[in-house]
């Protein structure tokens, strides 16, 4: 009904509809009872002048006491077994009073009123509770199975709400299931569950068919026509949970997951429908949980924290994992104001001052800008993320790498020392292994002088007998997901545009892991750190670049090759098909760690010495060609 001129005509035909509903019931119910006794035999001609006068009350009872219990006030659409409840509760009081009534005015003798037999009444309430609460529900019942069976029947051809497929008839499943059902399925209609237990399948829930195993994800969701799939399976592994995902994905439907019970216990949810999320690339990526120990990470309590590139993707990354272990300072140091600025933001938001959160501009090519932060923070723990990571760009730009990567870098360190910081931790890349391109070979030579500096703190307690406390340590890994200029917001940039998505070529390979495993890991190494180590993050197994591509098209909803094209544009400049984590000298002796996504490397490094006179010609190089031949000399494993 529509709303003409601020009255709301169809809550008004409710409002009058009910209560003459109600009162045709009430009324009505009193003589059905009493003919259902008599067997339907004519009823004396007093009896029924005594049902006459009794309803001038009778009624009037049962109408104040169901407007008393708000049965004339809920919505149509909304009403469910509390109204049916609510009305039951009316009832019975008004039966009771009727009852009463009866008796006063029997006992009275007005106009010759006699109690009826109670079980007259009792069928009486029995016939009204059914009426008059069923009349308040079966709009909600009928209404909710129009659209079911329309969406069974005929399929979403409308673009209405999805067909809907649950994956897990467990708890999770169940729940989904129930909240669709009570939001009269406008968020989705389930047609078809898929679990593997075998005791399950053939039965239904809330009407709903559980047709087979997950291993039919597909096929179900052909027969069915189904538009989306809810995957409700919160206690599978994570190994078991990528398959599903990866079935489900397979079947070009839009798919949905419930975070795992890990993530729920993390932020405290409950299991509902309004858990459910878009499925993520995390959830694609084959990766144990990382667990860190909080008595390694304790190193940071109360402490400094200085984080070069503070700003960036991995930087503010570990800034957010260092908050966690209640610091008492964390200084964002970078010369990209905007990043840093919301990042201090967001900290400042979240922990309420404390820590407390500086912000200093600045290049860590700026020996001078860097010593006044160390001078006026004194920082204890810095974590050097500082660096130009673009490959292609820096094969373009080597005397930049050069100077950013590596003498920022020295910079850095020789200040660190100067001030005795409790722990250095320069963040590597799996590129300064076997280098081909500059900026690996400039990561390569960051190794060496976290070594070399390392190098320096023994020797001057061994022979001036100082008691330094400095610890100068690298960690290695590949690349991250979602990091700026990495290759995830470029293909999803390429997939929101239309396509092509442009892969390198079809066998490139590459290590990934998230940017929140890559800072925790990064933050445990940091407290695993006793000086000169080069630590290694384990990351798993590496990710062909095309199934990346392929799975990132399918998260958007379309498909490879059909919807959306991927050309091969060939190796660019620098690149690698394959990266490496470890030189085949460092397998020999590697350590394992307390924690077993971090070992220990130990390779060839240069004397200190040697590396000073190396870095002197490095910086009296200017010419790209005189440049990538100092690296070489510094490298001998760089392919240029």
């Amino acid at each position: 009904m529509k709303r003409v001129r601020g009255v709301n005509w169809g809550l008004a035909m409710q409002r009058l509809l009910l209560p003459v509903w109600d009162l045709f019931v009430v009324n009505g119910s009193y003589w059905l009872a009493a003919l259902l006794l008599n067997g339907f035999n004519a009823l004396s001609r007093e009896y029924m002048r005594i049902l006459l006068l009794r309803g001038l009350y009778v009624a009037f009872i049962y109408l104040t006491l169901f407007s008393l219990f708000h049965l004339y006030h809920s919505l149509w659409k909304y009403a469910s077994s509390d109204e049916l409840a609510q009305c039951a509760g009316a009832g019975a009081m008004a039966c009771g009073l009727c009852f009463c009534f009866d008796w006063v005015l029997g006992r009275l003798g007005w106009m010759g009123m006699q109690p009826l037999n109670p079980a007259v009444s009792v069928i009486a309430y029995l016939v009204i509770v059914s009426l008059c609460g069923g009349a308040r529900i079966s709009y909600r019942a009928l209404r909710r199975s129009r659209r079911k069976l329309h969406q069974v029947l005929l399929g979403n051809s409308a673009g209405e709400v999805p067909r809907v497929m649950v994956v897990g008839a467990g708890d999770m499943g169940n729940i989904v299931l129930s909240e669709l059902r009570a939001n009269d399925y406008r968020l989705g209609v389930p047609v078809v569950v898929a679990d593997d237990n075998r005791a399950k399948q053939g039965r239904t829930i809330y009407g709903t068919p559980i047709r087979g195993g997950c291993e039919r994800i597909p096929e179900l969701a052909k027969e069915y026509r189904v538009d989306e799939i809810l995957l409700c399976v919160p206690s599978a592994s994570q190994q078991r949970r990528q398959q599903l995902t990866q079935l489900a994905l397979s079947s070009g439907c839009t798919v949905k997951t419930s975070p795992s019970l890990l993530e729920m216990k993390k932020s405290g949810a409950t299991i509902s429908l309004g858990q459910m999320r878009d499925v993520e690339l995390e959830d694609l990526m084959m990766r144990p949980q990382v667990t860190l120990d909080p008595r390694v990470c304790s190193y940071l309590l109360g402490q400094t924290v200085l984080v070069t590139g503070g700003g960036g993707s991995i930087g503010s990354e570990l800034c957010r994992q260092a908050a966690l272990y209640q610091p008492g300072v964390i200084v964002i140091f970078d010369i990209y104001e905007n990043n840093a600025y919301a990042l201090k933001h967001q900290l400042d938001q979240q922990y309420r001052g404390n820590p407390k959160v500086e912000i200093r501009v600045g290049s860590v090519r700026d020996s001078a800008a860097l010593e006044r932060v160390f001078e006026e923070f004194r920082p204890t723990v810095v974590f050097h993320a500082a660096a130009h990571k673009h490959v292609p760009l820096m094969e373009d730009s080597p005397c930049e790498a050069v100077k950013n990567n590596i003498f920022g870098t020295l910079n850095t360190a020789e200040i660190a020392l100067k001030y005795e910081v409790d722990r250095f931790v320069l963040l590597s890349t799996d590129k300064a292994v076997n280098p081909t391109n500059v900026m690996g070979a400039t990561k390569r030579v960051t190794e060496f002088i976290m070594q070399s500096m390392a190098q320096r703190v023994t020797d001057r307690q061994a022979g001036a007998g100082e008691q330094l406390r400095s610890r100068f340590s690298a960690v290695r890994f590949g690349n991250v997901l979602g990091s700026s200029g990495s290759v995830i917001p470029l293909f999803e940039n390429q997939i929101q545009a239309g396509g092509p998505v442009t892969v390198t070529d079809p066998e490139v390979t590459r290590y990934f892991m998230s940017i929140p495993e890559a800072a925790q890991l990064v933050v445990q190494a940091g407290g695993l750190s006793q000086g000169g180590e080069i630590f290694v993050l384990d990351m798993g197994q590496p990710i062909r670049i095309l199934t990346l591509a392929e799975q990132l098209i399918r998260l958007s909803g379309l498909k490879p090759y059909t919807d959306i094209q991927i050309v091969f544009t060939g190796l660019r400049p620098g690149e690698k098909l394959y990266e490496e984590l470890t030189l085949e000298e460092e397998n020999a002796t590697r350590q394992t760690t307390e924690n077993n996504k971090i070992f220990i490397t130990f390779s060839s490094s240069l004397r200190p010495a040697d590396l000073d006179a190396a870095l002197d010609k490095l910086r009296n190089s200017c010419e790209p060609e005189s440049v990538r031949a100092q690296l070489k000399a510094l490298v001998p494993n760089y392919r240029f």
